[in-house]
């Protein structure tokens, strides 16, 4: 059977119960119809991998206690019954060993991010992805916002003139107060070095500035200076962080992300300030981007409206004024994804599939390896050399 005439099949490790993100993951692959869930691990305890499966009415054959154990059985099964690609959603420690073996063994790979812990890690992971030639996604889900294309459109295309400063801020409150000391399951994880990483917020949070930063404006950090706070009482990874950033060609870009703002709950807003104008999107207003051009009154661009570049009305499922959100724009990641693995499984490697790739994912890991870095020193500037 084609790859045109079947769904894709995919299989996800971590994700169970209890677990935020794996399920939305889950609704956004299967929103368009293309992809199903077939096989899983989703919990590093055995018992609640298994039971977490029976609640998905996953078959018991496919249904693993292991990420382990889901890889052989996949490479045990004929080409025809395997899976097209893995879903991996565990926390940040599980992303590198996952991935790797994976990649290695030849299957395609989403990956949530931050994509791993280490540069080198990174640079291993993208030379292995070269050299199986798969494909791999990485879940930066902001840039599947239609708005947000708009945005990279408008501002590669010339429309507010050259890029002279971009300001993009992260706010959350969740982790005003000591929410992981009452059991809290993603506060836990997230403020563990273990598992998180050397980086917190700059880590969860930041990774998604950075990202969105770069995707829209197509520029490279050139040099950072940065302050992380650990203003929670008892922690050890920073919660708050404050970034001045000079990019490629003498643009300024300031960078915040915090998740002890009381009263925030998921205000990420990127702007881009141009010689002939600015463009202003925010994440709680998403189907919405405002265009002020220099001299003339501001404009503000709906979602699904008339004369919207093609890659945002791409983005699009309803008409406007029938609000998108959160899940649909995880889910036009995975649109990429599936119409970049269903032209490899049809023998096409050139694709203009919209979705953000290894290289994006390791680009942003030397990014949080650079702002510790400059965190670190005594120095006003660390180069990104």
């Amino acid at each position: 059977m084609s790859a045109a005439s079947r769904k894709l099949r995919y299989a996800m490790v971590g994700g169970g119960r209890d677990a935020f993100i794996g399920a939305v993951h889950r609704k956004a692959a299967a929103l368009d119809g293309q992809i199903e869930l077939v096989a899983a691990a989703l919990s590093s305890h055995p018992d609640k991998a298994r039971a977490s499966g029976r609640d998905l009415f996953l078959a018991e054959d496919r249904n693993h206690g292991s990420w382990q154990d889901l890889l052989a059985d996949e490479l045990k099964r004929p080409p025809e019954e395997r899976i097209d690609f893995v879903s991996i959603v565990t926390p940040n420690h599980l992303h590198y060993p996952v991935a790797l073996a994976f990649v290695e063994a030849g299957f395609n790979v989403v990956c949530d991010k931050p994509l791993v812990h280490t540069p080198e890690q990174a640079q291993t992971l993208v030379q292995t992805v070269a050299r199986q030639n798969t494909v791999f996604g990485v879940t930066y889900n902001y840039t599947g916002y239609p708005m947000v294309r708009q945005m990279r459109e408008m501002v590669r295309s010339g429309v507010i003139g050259d890029v002279r400063k971009v300001i993009v801020e992260y706010h959350q409150g969740w982790l005003a107060t000591a929410v992981e000391a009452s059991g809290n399951k993603q506060a836990l994880w997230r403020t563990d070095p273990a598992q998180s990483g050397l980086a917190g917020a700059l880590g969860d949070i930041g990774s998604h500035a950075e990202n969105l930063l770069a995707s829209v404006t197509g520029l490279e950090v050139e040099a950072i200076c940065a302050d992380l706070g650990t203003l929670g009482a008892g922690r050890s990874l920073d919660d708050d962080v404050n970034l001045l950033l000079r990019l490629r060609g003498g643009v300024r870009a300031v960078l915040v992300a915090s998740q002890i703002c009381v009263g925030c709950e998921n205000d990420l807003r990127l702007r881009v300030f141009g010689s002939t104008g600015t463009l202003d999107w925010r994440q709680e207003q998403p189907n919405q981007l405002w265009h002020l051009p220099l001299g003339e009154s501001a404009r503000l661009l709906t979602r699904g409206s008339v004369g919207l570049c093609a890659a945002a009305a791409q983005a699009t499922r309803l008409p406007t004024g029938h609000p998108e959100g959160f899940i649909e724009a995880f889910a036009n990641i995975y649109l990429g994804v599936a119409a970049d693995i269903r032209a490899r499984l049809d023998g096409n490697q050139a694709t203009t599939a919209d979705y953000p790739r290894v290289e994006d994912g390791a680009r942003g890991v030397y990014f949080i390896n650079k702002v510790l870095q400059s965190s670190h020193s005594q120095d006003k500037w660390t180069l990104c050399d």
